[in-house]
Formats: structure tokens, C-alpha cells, sequence
């Protein structure tokens, strides 16, 4: 079981959704580093789930260091990280046990653990485990930020409904925008008219999905490996990582399929002593490695798979054909929350491919 992702800065993850806890240990940080505790928590907050629009599961999700940090300062030790789970509710599963609900990997987990996995809540496949994950991404993104790296996700669409796009000509302001507000849109009006479609979901007994665009300021050229450890192939394993996302596409994306090479060919030219091109259609990223131009690429997130409708699934112990109804506490959407953890992966990966190129203290940045 491949629980670590990362090659120089790395991630592991443990636990499951109705254990005692979860966390994750990261191994490969630099020494001397002053972890901004209140970011941590807004990073954190991003993620939870807040009003009707969430899962009515509500967990403080507070974060506990058990090693490698002292006095708010890295070690350069593997800094382990605990997160409690203090609203369990494990009789909702109850009725559950042995059916294969649709859309979730109770099936394929069974085939893969022969029935010694925790089905509770979905065990370790919950996207409980994304808490951890937006902990250690929110450390490493504090660290990319000392060398001018920001990042930002908004909710580009929704069942349908789209917001504004990044424009490369205010992308700083924008990202901050973003960076301060729960719903991450840039057009309000039309988060609103999202969150109407996330109620609307719910009280149907349904849920939606949407497309999450991400955008990386700062990153320089050179970054990145031609063929198997591209850019864009550890960005999208990365991406792949998260519970729900089912796409992943850079820059024009499948788009591209519409163009001709020279709509689709991003000028170059020399502008303030520096290399850039006039156009971003490649997401900032030439084979495998990174341009300098921002990085761009969207992430498809799908509609959460536990809904109150009825349903045909099968019994897999008693192999008999039946129906199922999921209740208990669920969201009618995860896409707003799941913007923390695309932040946070993103973080992570482009950690470890600088801490590859430059060495690892290399992330502490100037005293």
C-alpha cells in the first residue's frame, strides 16, 4: 500500500475517517523554518465543512505537532502531525456493510484488502484523509511564498454554471482575492448562484460537481524532468491523489484539439531583460518542464457519490443483487472544500521538485 508521495520532500498519510485520528509525517524539510500557525489554521479552515452547503459532520480539526517542530521552528526531523476525529457517527454505516455503494471503492477495496479494511465513513478512503494533506501543504506553501511562489484556486464552474477567468494581467490580485474568502470565486454573484445549485442538489437528494482552475505566480524555468517526472506528470499524480478528481488538463487542455499550431504556439519574446511569451495557452510548462510563465491547469472534480436516493448495487459477500439508500451526514457538493487540498498538493509537489533541484534547505529561504 503506497501511502508516501514525494521523492526529496515527502508525505505520508495515516489513518481512517472513524479511527481515534489521522495525520500524515513529512520527511525532508529544512531546519530553521517559522511555521505561521494562524495561516495553518486559515489553510485548515478552507477545507472544513461550514453551513448547509457541507457534510453536517464538523470537525475542529486541530492541528497537534508531535515531532519535528520546536517552538514554532522545523527541526529538519520528520515532523509528524495529528489530527483528532471527535464526530464520528458510525452506526450511519450500519446497513451498509457488504453492499458496494456506487461511485465509492467499497467494492474494489474489498478486492484489494479481502474484507480486513474499516468501512466506516469510507475508512482510508474518505476524504477525511485530505485533512492532513492541506496541513502539511499549508507548511510547504509558506515556504514557497518566502521565494515569491503563490498559488490560488477558484471554482471555475459548477454543474454548469461558470465564474470569471483569471486574466494574466491582474493574476496577483486575483490569487489574494481568492486566498481571503471561503467560497472561492472571483465573481460573488455567481458564487452565490452556486451555492443555490449546491441547496438545490441537497434538498433533491443529489449532488454536484464542477471544475476547479489553478494558477502557480512565481515558479522559475527549468523545473521539472523531460519524460517520466514532467511537470505536469507530477502535478497530475498529484491531482489524481485526491479523492473525486477524475481530469486533470494544463493550459488550453483538451481544447487544443480545436486549434490549429499556430493558435495554439505561445510567441516568445524579451521583455524587461526577461524570456516570456505573449500567450499562455501551454500552462506554462514546455516539455515537462517549467517556462517561468504562470503555471495553469484545471482539475475535474466529480459529484460527491453518497446521495439519499435509491440506487441498484449488489451484496459482494452474498453476491445477490439489492438497493441502497446512503444516509447520514453528506455534502451535496465538495468542490469548494476540495480547493484547499488541490492548493495543498500543489504545494507539496512543487516543494519537491525545487528541493530536487536546489537541495532541500534550499525551502527555508533568506534568514
Amino acid at each position: 500500500m503506497k501511502n508516501t508521495f514525494g521523492n526529496e520532500v515527502t508525505v505520508t498519510l495515516f489513518g481512517e475517517s472513524h479511527g481515534p485520528a489521522i495525520g500524515c509525517v513529512i520527511d525532508g524539510l529544512p531546519s530553521g523554518f517559522r511555521i505561521d500557525e494562524e495561516q495553518l489554521k486559515q489553510d485548515m479552515d478552507k477545507r472544513r465543512a461550514v453551513g448547509a452547503i457541507s457534510t453536517g459532520r464538523h470537525e475542529a480539526d486541530e492541528v497537534q505537532f508531535l515531532s519535528g517542530v520546536k517552538d514554532g521552528v522545523t527541526e529538519g526531523t520528520p515532523l509528524a502531525i495529528l489530527i483528532a476525529n471527535t464526530n464520528v457517527r458510525s452506526k450511519d454505516y450500519s446497513s451498509l456493510e457488504n453492499l458496494a455503494r456506487p461511485g465509492h471503492a467499497d467494492y474494489t477495496a474489498e478486492m484489494r484488502y479481502h474484507g480486513f479494511q474499516d468501512t466506516r465513513g469510507g475508512g482510508h478512503f474518505s476524504g477525511r484523509l485530505t485533512a492532513p494533506i492541506v496541513a502539511a501543504g499549508s507548511i510547504l506553501r509558506q515556504m514557497l511564498a518566502g521565494h515569491g511562489i503563490l498559488i490560488a484556486t477558484h471554482i471555475a464552474s459548477l454543474h454548469g454554471i461558470e465564474d470569471d477567468s483569471f486574466s494574466e494581467g491582474s493574476l496577483k490580485e486575483q490569487m489574494e482575492l481568492l486566498n481571503g474568502r471561503a467560497f472561492a470565486v472571483l465573481n460573488e454573484s455567481t458564487g452565490e448562484k452556486m451555492q443555490q445549485e449546491i441547496r438545490k442538489a441537497a434538498e433533491s437528494l443529489d449532488s454536484v460537481g464542477g471544475i476547479l482552475e489553478t494558477v502557480v505566480l512565481g515558479m522559475e524555468a527549468g523545473i521539472g524532468e523531460p519524460e517520466f517526472c514532467s511537470a505536469e506528470s507530477d502535478l497530475s499524480a498529484a491531482m489524481f491523489s485526491i479523492p473525486a478528481v477524475k481530469g486533470v488538463e494544463f493550459g488550453e487542455g483538451f481544447r487544443f484539439a480545436e486549434l490549429y499550431g499556430s493558435q495554439a504556439n505561445d510567441a516568445f519574446e524579451i521583455r524587461e531583460g526577461k524570456v516570456v511569451t505573449k500567450t499562455n495557452h501551454n500552462g506554462g510548462i514546455n516539455g515537462g518542464i517549467t517556462n517561468g510563465m504562470p503555471i495553469r491547469f484545471r482539475t475535474v472534480i466529480k459529484p460527491t457519490p453518497s446521495i439519499a436516493r435509491k440506487q441498484e448495487t449488489v451484496n459482494f459477500r452474498t453476491m445477490e443483487n439489492t438497493e441502497i439508500e446512503i444516509h447520514g451526514r453528506h455534502d451535496p457538493a465538495i468542490i469548494h472544500r476540495a480547493r484547499a487540498v488541490v492548493d495543498a498538493m500543489t504545494a507539496i509537489t512543487l516543494a519537491d521538485m525545487l528541493a530536487s533541484a536546489h537541495g532541500r534547505q534550499w525551502l527555508k529561504g533568506e534568514e
